[in-house]
């Protein structure tokens, strides 16, 4: 078994942190997926002009989701996220 449904079809609970906030995402959800159903929408802010920048494509093309998991930067789209990373708004461009 893969760990992400159990045998009654529920997936798992991860814990993980967003911007220092306590935050919680099922097991097998991209961090964009997990930060939208808990209401966040805004995932950094341009460093262009510091406009407000969250998920646009949601397939990993564009760079509007990046964030920093554990001090890297990766777009939220496409990166699951798990039990313990630390997630900040951030990234460039």
């Amino acid at each position: 078994m893969s760990g992400r449904i159990d045998a009654s079809g529920e997936r798992g609970v991860v814990g993980f942190t967003f911007a220092g906030r306590s935050m919680q995402g099922r097991e097998g959800d991209t961090i964009a997926m997990a930060l939208f159903a808990a209401g966040e929408q805004v995932l950094r802010n341009s460093s262009r002009d510091g406009a407000p920048r969250g998920v646009l494509c949601n397939m990993g093309i564009c760079y509007e989701c990046l964030v920093l998991v554990d001090g890297r930067t990766v777009r939220a789209c496409t990166t699951v996220v798990r039990d313990g990373m630390r997630v900040e708004r951030g990234g460039k461009p």
